[in-house]
């Protein structure tokens, strides 16, 4: 696949705005690290962004979360790692990925005010939506994830 544009370089406003969400979801919105990665996740996941399953992949690695619960995310309803919240959190992150289908359930948002604070379920829709940008600008111009090697 070959990248159409680097939209980094032609929209900088742009970037510096979603940027501004990422800064304010990792400085001050007070989240659980490995609940964003969660999200991004899966998000990227439903969304097919290798570029930013990669990224995601890569770092959740390196902030120590184990193998297993990182290859179970495509599949969580059937795994056993991911406790309450996450389950939680996965199910709604599915929905506002998928709006189209289903809307955001009664059932899944109530789900989440049992689980996460009010400002909690506020940030992590903010991170899920922040994802589902860079995950659009990434499909939509076909930006290419990095080689470490061949298999």
């Amino acid at each position: 696949m070959e990248s159409r544009l680097d939209y980094r370089l032609v929209a900088p406003g742009a970037m510096r705005a979603v940027l501004g969400l990422e800064n304010y979801l990792h400085k001050e919105a007070g989240l659980e690290p490995r609940l964003i990665h969660l999200l991004k996740l899966r998000a990227s996941q439903i969304n097919g962004c290798a570029y930013c399953v990669d990224m995601h992949v890569k770092e959740a690695r390196n902030s120590g979360l184990s193998e297993q619960w990182i290859a179970l995310v495509c599949v969580w309803r059937e795994a056993r790692v991911f406790d309450e919240r996450e389950r939680a959190l996965l199910a709604w992150t599915e929905a506002v990925t998928l709006l189209s289908e289903a809307g955001a359930p009664d059932a899944l948002y109530q789900q989440m005010c049992r689980q996460f604070s009010d400002a909690e379920v506020v940030n992590l829709t903010v991170a899920i939506a922040t994802i589902n940008v860079w995950n659009r600008l990434a499909v939509g111009f076909a930006r290419p994830h990095p080689l470490d090697h061949q298999a």
